[in-house]
């Protein structure tokens, strides 16, 4: 049964628990999170070393089917 602000008791104890609960707090940029920062930067080193790689063999076809090599 759904109850009203009006009809509810005031004093419920687990009105304090339940709004930290969900309460968003801002990152603390002064103590970073190094395996998140490492996770990004190495998955970021990993995509290109792959999209490198990928467009040097593509030049490559393309020379070969063109005659340019």
């Amino acid at each position: 049964m759904f109850m009203s602000r009006a009809t509810r008791p005031l004093g419920s104890p687990l009105n304090g628990l339940i709004r930290t609960m969900y309460t968003a707090r801002k990152p603390d940029s002064s103590r970073p999170n190094w395996l998140r920062v490492s996770l990004a930067l190495g998955s970021t080193v990993a995509i290109w070393t792959i999209l490198i790689r990928q467009h040097n063999e593509d030049v490559a076809e393309y020379k070969k089917r063109n005659g340019l090599q």
